[in-house]
């Protein structure tokens, strides 16, 4: 049965996509099991870094299943497969905590849109990546023509989504969409996660807010959260709500 396993191994936790036998494509059930991940995974304190793999080695993930969506209609497609694919995927780019895609395998379709997600990817030799929708009669739908477009040059991204180009991982490297290249790519992305525990949570989910505020990554609503947390840690705050309790007026100072 396809699934995706949460585990947490003291500071990092581990999101792993378990669908080996149809090379881990996703199904509805897998969209919603993510979506609850991250909300465990922006909950929990202790976690600090979040790996994002899935069994085997043939495939980090191909994408959308194609049972789960070829019999919808149009609408049924548009509003609900889509729609739903990318709120999912949009919380878990925007999730506070840094985040590392491993990507053990082929990464296809939605499975690319699913590694794009991820502050930082790191690569089996062995892998692809392309957005072969095209060769089904279908287009990118949860975010390859747009996040992707950010991430990729875009004559690059054109080979993936017009010409059906596959992106070898030494290319991948060399483009900068992945961090490292490694035969063991799960350990490689542990070690990486280890030296990130070091630095401070507080500093590293300001930063992420400022660098995804600077790629328009949910601007409007990082803009106001970094706003609130500022005036939140005020004088003024601290005065204005006392004195809303209190039935007074407020006396600010500007501090």
């Amino acid at each position: 049965m396809s699934k995706i396993h949460f585990n947490i191994e003291g500071q990092v936790a581990e999101i792993r996509l378990d669908n080996e036998a149809k090379l881990n494509a996703l199904t509805s059930s897998m969209l919603h099991q993510l979506d609850s991940c991250c909300s465990e995974a922006e909950r929990d304190r202790k976690i600090k870094i979040i790996l994002l793999t899935a069994e085997g080695e043939r495939a980090f993930c191909t994408g959308a299943d194609i049972e789960c969506w070829s019999r919808m209609s149009p609408k049924e497609f548009s509003r609900d497969w889509v729609r739903r694919g990318h709120r999912v995927f949009d919380r878990l780019a925007r999730i506070s905590k840094p985040t590392i895609a491993v990507i053990n395998g082929h990464a296809l379709g939605g499975g690319l849109e699913l590694a794009a997600t991820c502050d930082i990817r790191v690569m089996s030799p062995s892998a692809t990546l392309g957005l072969p929708e095209t060769g089904i009669g279908v287009v990118p739908g949860w975010s390859g023509t747009q996040r992707l477009a950010r991430l990729l040059p875009e004559p690059v991204l054109k080979e993936l989504a017009l010409f059906g180009r596959r992106l070898s991982a030494e290319r991948a490297l060399r483009l900068g969409f992945v961090a490292e290249v490694s035969e063991n790519p799960y350990a490689s992305a542990l070690e990486i996660a280890r030296r990130a525990i070091e630095l401070s949570p507080s500093a590293t989910e300001i930063v992420k807010c400022m660098l995804h505020a600077g790629s328009n990554e949910d601007r409007a609503a990082l803009i106001e959260a970094l706003g609130g947390g500022m005036v939140a840690s005020t004088q003024d705050n601290a005065e204005g709500t006392t004195a809303f309790r209190q039935k007074r007026k407020p006396r600010f100072s500007g501090y």
